[in-house]
């Protein structure tokens, strides 16, 4: 049993404290401790893929009790993909808000931003759902401090909704809990994924009621129809690294659904095959939809940055509504690619709108670097929207190919081809207003009055945004062994059986 599996839960759980408590009137100690942590969480993520890349489910079990009685966390290439994702996007995000301050703005930031990434980190790594709720709280804490860090009345009240939200989410998540282990007797992963199956189908009343119960629940934290309304509001409001850092919140959502909705209540279980994707499918299309026409009706870029999410994550979801291993390697890859689309869009908008009035899609003139922020804007808007040649079209492209079943086609080609259009029209809009149009104005002042120069961005502003960037490089340049993997962990996903017999492997004793 290897104690680097709970490291990412038990380092960030460590910092947060002593960060809240010893440093928290002193920011350079706080950044510096911060920064240490989230480079080795990042160095602790590329051991466990290491430790995962061979095909083994590694199982740790706390306090040595055996699954199902005992707590566990469970490695294997999907939880460690999840993880190196969550910290190589903690350390880009936190980079930025130390180089513009927003870290300053209001207390405890590296401490929420610690409990944050442990939420986050515990819910890709826990095998019990129980575990899973747990975790899930803890990021509702965490994120609405971050949410409201440095005020603002517009910024409370969408916090409050989205802690409103939440709270009714994470109520539906306990009657599912209580309905499930009212039925089976545990809330182990692997243990529900072998009993399940022996309830008769006549019988499985309450099994298929408490799978619906956590699909709205995974339904709300993935933004999907129709509980995506909490999304625009809580990013486009939210700090710019706080919604960078919330690009990878959603795709817990995601994740647990793939997680549940494939071991436990997965292909050939009697009484839930086919009524989870039933539902699923057109509720990412209509995600997909809503997305797009949110893009293409903004006002402000803040809230054009986030309807493009809410679209982005319905493409994803369709393609994790099919619940076939190739949908989900393209289903993962687009996820690994919209979380770096989403973050970088976040930060270059926050470098862009820190040196204008607003964010309103108004021309006005034009900003300091306004070349340099433009192209990173382009760079970007053409990865979130899926043209070539950056990942988003090599992630729209797999998903399209994993979806040429006749029953599904027609929808899913539609609404993700039309979608992308809508969003490139809205992205273009955007861009125009912010950095063509505005090269041709001239800021009229009052005689006497001398005009205000922004700062340029320094080399530290700019080098997270470049980072985030690099990253969508990297997913279209290595491709081919990026899906290999990605390949391998959907087969891992899918073997169900594999997955129980590690976990309820007895212990043996030493």
């Amino acid at each position: 049993m290897s104690h680097w599996i709970i490291l990412p839960v038990v380092l960030p759980a460590m910092l947060a404290p002593i960060i809240g408590f010893m440093m928290r009137h002193d920011i350079v100690l706080a950044r510096v401790t911060s920064t240490v942590g989230a480079v080795l969480l990042l160095a602790v993520s590329l051991v466990l893929v290491s430790m995962a890349a061979d095909g083994t489910t590694h199982i740790y079990r706390l306090g040595d009790w055996p699954a199902p009685f005992g707590i566990v966390l469970v490695l294997d290439r999907l939880s460690a993909l999840m993880v190196l994702l969550t910290a190589v996007l903690a350390l880009m995000v936190l980079l930025h808000a130390m180089a513009t301050g927003w870290d300053d703005r209001g207390r405890h930031f590296h401490a929420l931003f610690q409990f944050q990434l442990m939420g986050i980190c515990g819910a890709f790594l826990t095998g019990d759902i129980f575990n899973l709720f747990v975790f899930f709280e803890i990021l509702l804490i965490a994120s609405y401090g971050l949410m409201i860090h440095s005020g603002g009345r517009e910024r409370m009240r969408a916090g409050l909704q989205y802690v409103v939200m939440n709270l009714a989410g994470s109520t539906l998540f306990l009657f599912a809990l209580g309905t499930l282990y009212a039925s089976t007797g545990t809330l182990n992963i692997a243990d529900l994924a072998a009993k399940i199956p022996d309830i008769p189908a006549d019988e499985a009343g309450l099994v298929r009621v408490a799978a619906m119960l956590l699909m709205i629940v995974f339904a709300v934290k993935a933004a999907l129809f129709p509980v995506q309304f909490w999304l625009p509001a809580t990013y486009s409001n939210a700090p710019a690294p706080v919604a960078a850092l919330f690009a990878i919140m959603t795709k817990v959502g995601a994740y647990s659904i793939l997680r549940v909705h494939t071991v436990i209540f997965g292909p050939g279980v009697a009484g839930t095959e086919g009524m989870i994707d039933a539902w699923l499918f057109p509720a990412a299309i209509v995600t997909i939809a809503l997305g797009a026409f949110g893009v293409l009706g903004a006002k402000r870029l803040m809230p054009l940055i986030s309807f493009s999410v809410v679209g982005s994550m319905g493409t994803l979801l369709v393609a994790v509504a099919a619940f076939s291993p190739v949908a989900t390697t393209a289903a993962l890859y687009y996820m690994v690619h919209s979380t770096f689309a989403a973050a970088c869009l976040f930060l270059i908008a926050d470098l862009v709108v820190s040196r204008r009035k607003d964010d309103s899609l108004i021309p006005t003139a034009a900003t300091v670097q306004n070349g340099l922020f433009a192209a990173i804007f382009f760079a970007a808007v053409i990865a979130m929207a899926g043209m070539p040649p950056l990942s988003g079209f090599l992630g729209k492209l797999l998903v399209l190919d994993a979806l040429r079943d006749p029953g599904v086609i027609v929808w899913a080609w539609t609404a993700i081809l039309a979608g992308s259009l809508l969003t490139i029209v809205g992205f273009a809009r955007a861009g125009s207003a912010l950095f063509w149009k505005s090269t041709s104005i001239e800021m009229a002042l009052p005689e006497g009055e001398e005009v205000e120069v922004p700062n340029h961005a320094t080399v530290a502003q700019v080098a997270p945004v470049m980072l985030t960037l690099s990253t969508l490089v990297i997913l279209s340049v290595f491709a081919g062994p990026i899906a290999n993997y990605l390949e391998q962990t959907s087969a891992q996903l899918f073997d169900r059986s594999g997955y129980i017999s590690a976990v309820l492997a007895p212990v043996e004793e030493s």
